[in-house]
């Protein structure tokens, strides 16, 4: 996007310097323009000779160090936003991927902002790992006279909120750097909050003024990242397929949704996700609302239903309900520290049956979060699809403590939306997740269940360019007659070689279970030929166990294959990850 001109055509200046004056003007900060304006009208006063005075070497610009651990993208961007800002004030910023980073060179980068989630039970995203590891081992280096501000990212409804950034901010301290600015905990809703930490926390680490001279990187004039970015807001799509994909003898649900754009497809690629904003179960917006005696409050239970999170139970929720109400029970839950084993498997529902107290509409409002989007892998290539995006959501259901229990997004899905319906949706890219540059490289994808929905997409789009690569598929489910997903298209992508080989695992269709990790350690030996012949290596799906089954059964196939310890194994994969031919997209 082009900049608009600040000096008009009629200024007395020729193109090219015009040009030159709005780079600079456009880039600079008002205190910049103010000290500017200051100088000229005393160069002018001076008659139009700049007083004699020693001249002086150029302030260059202080370095700093960005980095982010990331695992669905939040931290790359506000690392992304941290650049932008703290080049404006001085700075000279580096922003550093946890997945590259080298952890020996921490000691000389003077000052540090740190970004970092919190994933599953209080662990570092899958590409931080390495570098987190040795950052909190004995072997990591001192940081005397490194200063640092921590930004923390997670979810309140996981026990370990922002575990990472917590740690990182701990292990800062105690290899004897800093802390230039508090650290901040944020949870789903973190954008506002983040971009005022981002302001305060550039503010304590500037640079010290010299004579008042602010440094301007030049250089950086019109860069092209100090350019607006796509709109980040919601646009409306209409519901035009709504499949079941399982069998109706199957006890799974897995809605393939095929949604319209009233315009143009965003720009999405395979890898990406679409962000869903759903509504709340309307019977438990009901159940909520009369549990609290407000069944008359009509904006209320408009909120509940599309804006408020009435599902997710933290302890920093039993917290906003002790303080709203004063309740003298729930708040012995939480002294005598009980709240988090008895929060578990529980909702809002149950926290304000259990412990009745008198309700308003600002007391839920206060004691809820914002309404959350959820993210889903998107199952299509635009060169295949055109104007739409397609997705495969499984509908989560479970009773626990005696109550039915629904993912709010995923039963919304597959419950209350048919086609010609519409929803809000956001296309939220994911950079790290991509098909190789080169599409003559071979690409080995593992993805059970719904983890199979980016491979569509990628399928789809090395048909549609006609890829030489060769393309295998790691799929996996419980029955091979009622929950083969996709299958027809699997058939029709191996005859059309747009599909080079699929191995399967059905887990109960045989009296020992059968899964995908084990289909790889089956063919170790082809899958350790791929990947030395320069293969990437791609797994979708589940975080907590199937992601490091899948991981485990890569080593044991380069230490089996090629005869190495467990540790040279575990060096090879470490490889692949670090040269990103080993992606993962996990939840």
């Amino acid at each position: 996007m082009s900049r608009q001109a600040l000096l008009p055509r009629t200024a007395p200046f020729a193109d090219s310097e015009r040009a030159s004056l709005d780079a600079v003007l456009g880039a600079a900060t008002p205190v910049q323009r103010a000290w500017l304006a200051g100088f000229l009208a005393g160069l002018d006063a001076a008659g139009g000779q700049p007083a004699a005075v020693p001249a002086a070497a150029p302030k260059a610009a202080e370095p700093l160090t960005v980095i982010y651990a990331s695992e669905s993208g939040n931290s790359e961007k506000l690392a992304g936003d941290v650049a932008k800002l703290a080049r404006k004030q001085g700075f000279k910023p580096k922003v550093v991927d946890f997945a590259d980073l080298d952890v020996a060179t921490l000691p000389k980068a003077g000052k540090i902002v740190a970004i970092a989630a919190t994933w599953g039970e209080g662990e570092p995203p899958a590409r931080a790992v390495r570098a987190y590891g040795e950052l909190m081992g004995d072997g990591a280096p001192r940081l005397d006279g490194v200063t640092f501000a921590v930004l923390a990212l997670g979810d309140t409804s996981y026990a370990e909120f922002c575990a990472i950034g917590k740690a990182l901010d701990a292990r800062f301290e105690a290899l004897g750097a800093a802390r230039g600015a508090e650290r901040a905990d944020l949870d789903l809703d973190f954008e506002k909050p983040a971009a005022e930490w981002i302001k305060g926390a550039l503010k304590a680490l500037a640079p010290a003024a010299a004579d008042n001279v602010v440094a301007v990187d030049f250089a950086r004039a019109g860069a092209a990242d100090d350019e607006a970015e796509p709109s980040r807001d919601p646009v409306v799509v209409e519901v035009v397929d709504h499949v079941n994909l399982n069998s109706s003898r199957s006890d799974k649900e897995t809605i393939h949704l095929a949604l319209a754009f009233e315009d143009a497809a965003p720009a999405y690629e395979p890898g990406d996700s679409l962000e869903i904003y759903p509504e709340n179960d309307p019977q438990l917006v009901e159940d909520i609302l009369k549990a609290a005696g407000l069944e008359g409050d009509e904006a209320l239970r408009r909120a509940l239903l599309s804006e408020r999170d009435i599902t997710t139970l933290s302890a920093a929720t039993v917290e906003r309900f002790v303080k709203a109400t004063g309740h003298a029970e729930a708040q012995r839950l939480l002294d005598g520290g009980e709240v988090r084993a008895w929060i578990e498997g529980r909702h809002l529902i149950d926290l304000i049956e259990a412990y009745p107290a008198k309700l308003t509409a600002e007391h839920l409002d206060t004691i809820t979060r914002p309404l959350p989007p959820r993210a889903y892998s998107i199952a299509s290539s635009r060169k295949e699809v055109g104007d739409e995006v397609h997705l495969a959501i499984a509908a989560v259901r479970y009773t626990t403590h005696g109550r039915a229990r629904a993912g709010v997004a995923s039963v919304h899905v597959a419950d209350r939306i048919r086609d010609g319906a519409k929803l809000r949706v956001r296309v939220k890219p994911n950079r790290h997740f991509r098909l190789p540059a080169d599409p003559a490289t071979d690409i080995v994808m593992v993805g059970p269940g719904t983890g199979v929905a980016p491979f569509r997409a990628f399928v789809q789009e090395r048909r549609a360019v006609e890829a030489p690569g060769r393309s295998w598929l790691f799929f996996g489910d419980r029955h091979f007659t009622h929950d083969f997903l996709y299958q027809l298209e699997w058939q029709e992508a191996l005859e059309e070689r747009a599909l080079t080989k699929i191995d399967v695992a059905f887990s109960r269709d045989q009296p020992e279970k059968i899964y995908v990790q084990d289909r790889i350690r089956q063919n170790a030996a082809e899958l350790v030929a791929w990947l030395d012949g320069g293969a990437h290596f791609y797994v979708c799906g589940d975080a907590k166990n199937m992601a490091k089954d899948v991981r485990a059964a890569v080593v044991s196939a380069y230490e089996t294959v090629k005869g190495l310890s467990a540790a040279e194994a575990e060096a090879q994969v470490a490889g692949l990850e670090r040269s990103h031919r080993y992606q993962q997209d996990v939840y």
